[in-house]
Order: structure tokens, then sequence, then C-alpha cells
């Protein structure tokens, strides 16, 4: 079955090729297809295209449906094209002509456009969430270790001092950072493109507002040229969302692979939270973070993807837009992997306690000293050179005294303020 059937038979090739992923794909726009069609019969309702009764027994039995879908049992039949095809299939087995009254008003460009601001809608609220477990982690853990002192680098040099607690507190605040583009994409994607059909508005009286309210979209998708514009628009803004959380976190276990190695020792984790090799048996290897790295690394080719698809097509409905799925929905599938299962190793995570007391890290002092000769009086250039030619003679010898104070700082993490920024940003997603 398909919505466009004119009565003739497409040539098979031709409909494995243009259907594709679709009916796999199709099965996660199931509920969100469903409320948006419960919504748009209250409207075709109120202006008189269904009659009270009719009303009443469709919304019925697409809540039937509803019940189907969460239970599980929710299937797209062989040879039906797509998850809107299923459901009018079953309305129209199941209630004979009344079934065939649904999409009056309706395209299946507004349809899909609809489904997908639903689920979309859904998912980034789900992607904040698993990014506030991650986050919650790197907290905790920071606080726990805000006086354990590790080396800072620059240049992949020997710097200055850190803390594990400023270290696991740098990417609890840059997940915050994320989150915003999180909400910005929430907040194109709520946005209603329902009354929009093809592309170009209908002839009969729909009242989009209407539609808006049931389906608790912020606003109207108002021009309706627009309103089709934004499929692929949408699916930018969430790539780049996930584009966000994903550089994070590759970065993130970028350090702990490093950090984890022989040579650093900063960091280690159980030996069942680790692999082997087949041939060097004092290895235990890192590989959840080294596949999360890589995962990661692909997930920031999305912007790219969804971009080279978008970029030259003109306004209007273009199937090309039918790939975006194949791109967001796994996307959306393995961030959320990749941030709970971040979330769960540093569960496990151990913490070398001594690792600064190594000489290699004397160096890390070197500006503490010079703040202290220029807290007595000393000239900051004077200072500076001081120490700098004792390190030169090799005279220098760190006091290993730390007097860190303002905000963000390793005494000073302010954690509590980054909590509430994060609060703030999760409140605009509700």
């Amino acid at each position: 079955m398909k919505l466009w059937d004119k009565g003739y038979d497409i040539d098979s090739n031709i409909e494995q090729f243009t259907v594709g992923n679709d009916r796999v794909l199709d099965l996660k726009l199931a509920a969100a297809d469903v409320q948006g069609s419960i919504a748009h019969i209250a409207m075709l309702n109120s202006i008189g295209l269904l009659t009270d009764e009719e009303h009443r027994v469709l919304d019925a039995e697409l809540h039937a449906i509803a019940n189907e879908v969460a239970a599980g049992n929710f299937v797209i039949e062989d040879g039906i094209e797509d998850v809107h095809s299923q459901v009018e299939l079953l309305l129209t087995k199941r209630l004979g002509s009344i079934g065939k009254k649904i999409h009056s008003g309706r395209s299946r460009n507004d349809q899909v456009l609809v489904d997908l601001k639903l689920f979309y809608r859904t998912e980034l609220c789900q992607l904040a969430k698993s990014v506030t477990v991650l986050f919650d982690r790197l907290q905790l853990l920071s606080e726990q270790y805000k006086d354990v002192l590790m080396p800072g680098y620059t240049h992949l040099q020997v710097a200055m001092p850190s803390s594990f607690g400023l270290w696991f507190g740098a990417y609890a605040e840059t997940l915050v950072d994320d989150l915003q583009l999180v909400l910005s994409a929430y907040r194109i994607t709520n946005q209603n493109p329902l009354g929009s059909a093809a592309g170009y508005g209908s002839s009969f009286p729909l009242d989009r507002t209407m539609t808006t309210r049931l389906l608790n979209f912020d606003d109207l998708h108002y021009n309706v040229v627009a309103a089709q514009m934004s499929r692929g628009k949408t699916e930018r803004a969430l790539a780049y969302a996930i584009n966000a959380i994903a550089s994070t976190l590759g970065k993130m276990s970028m350090d702990i692979c490093l950090f984890n190695s022989q040579n650093f020792a900063f960091i280690s984790f159980p030996d069942e939270y680790t692999t082997g090799s087949s041939i060097m048996p004092h290895k235990k290897n890192p590989d959840v973070f080294e596949i999360m790295r890589g995962k990661c690394n692909r997930l920031q080719s999305v912007v790219n993807e969804v971009s080279l698809l978008t970029a030259n097509l003109p306004l209007g409905y273009h199937r090309d837009l039918q790939l975006l799925k194949d791109i967001t929905f796994p996307a959306l599938d393995t961030m959320n992997e990749c941030l709970l299962m971040a979330a769960s190793m540093l569960e496990h995570i151990r913490i070398n306690r001594d690792v600064i007391d190594d000489v290699r890290y004397d160096y890390l002092f070197t500006v503490e000293d010079v703040n202290r000769l220029v807290l007595q009086g000393v000239p900051f250039r004077d200072a500076y050179k001081q120490v700098g030619m004792q390190v030169q003679n090799g005279t220098y010898r760190p006091t290993r005294q730390l007097s860190h104070t303002h905000e963000g700082s390793i005494g000073n993490l302010c954690n509590d303020l980054i909590s509430a920024k994060l609060d703030k940003v999760l409140e605009q997603l509700k």
C-alpha cells in the first residue's frame, strides 16, 4: 500500500531503491505518527470535515494503535511503504471508509515533518538526560578528587599544577555549553509544520493554531513553504548539537587513553573493564574509550553528511530528504550509547593520588614560585628571571606550595555554580 497509489504497479527494483531503509527506520516514528494523527483528526472535526461520531471512532482506534506501538506489537507489513501507510491501512481495515478520511487536509510531506519534529523533540530531551547522567558523574568525581593534584600541560609539555577535580569539572562545564546547542536544536525543532501539506498549504480552512496547541509545540512554522524548508535545517541543528557533545566526549576519551598509559599512570580501571592482547600478557587496554573516541570522531562527520545532502536543493520537498533519517537516527542512538557508557566506566575509575610527587613534575611549580616572589615585592620580570636561571643551572627546587582561590581555580572549583548553569538550560527543555 502507498498513500500515492493510483492503481498501477511500480517496478520492484524502483520500489526497493526508493523505499530504501524506510520501513525499518519508520518504526521509530510510529508513536509520533499516531500522535500527529490524533491532533489532526481533532482539528478536522472542529472545522466540519469529520462528524463527531467519525472523530470518536477514529480517535479510539488511533489510541488503540498507540497502545500497540507502546507494547511493541506494531509492525509495518510487507508491501507497505512506510509508517504513514501502515497506520492508514489499519484504520481502513478496521473502520472501513472512515479510515480513508484521515488524510484530508494534509500531505505525506507535512505528515513526515510533524512526525520528525515530534520524534526529534523527544530525542533531544533524551540526549539532554544522557548528558546529565555523565555531567552528574563528572561533578561527583570533581568533588571527590578536588584536592588531588595532577600535572597540567600545554603543548604536551609539563606546564602548571592542575587537579583531578579541575579535570573532571572542566568536562562537566563543557557539557553545559554543549547543551546550549541541544537547546537551540530543540527550539528549532519545536515548531509545528502540520497544515503546510505538500508545501503550499490547503484550500481547507485548517486550524493550525489548534494542532500547535494539541501537539504542545512552542509555535508554528507560519509560512507553509518555510515549514517544508525546515526539513534539513532541523537535522542540521540536531547534527551540530551531536557534533558538540561528540567533540567533548572524544577529547575526554583521548585524555583517558593517554592518562591510563604506563608512561602517565594517572588513572587506571579494574581488570574487568579493560581488554588484553593475544600476544602480550601484560596488556590491559582501554578499548572502551578507544572505541568511544572513534565513534565520536565519526559522529562529528554527521554535520557534513547533512550539509552535503541538502546543500544544492531548491525549496520544496525532494526525495533526497528521506535519506536524512539514515544519518540522524543511528547518530542519536550512538551518541546516547557513548554518553551512558562513559558515565558507567567513570564510576569505576581509579585515581593515582601520588602522581604529583614524581620529581619529573617539579617544574610544574615554577610559576607558583615566581608568583610567591612577586607577592614578596619582587617585580614580576625579575622574579621570572630569577626562577628561570635556577631552572637553567639545575638549582631549582620547588616549594610545592599552592594558593589558588579565584573562581574556577584548583581551590575554588565553583561546582555548585556550574550545576546551576546546567539546571538553567534543562529548565528550558521542558
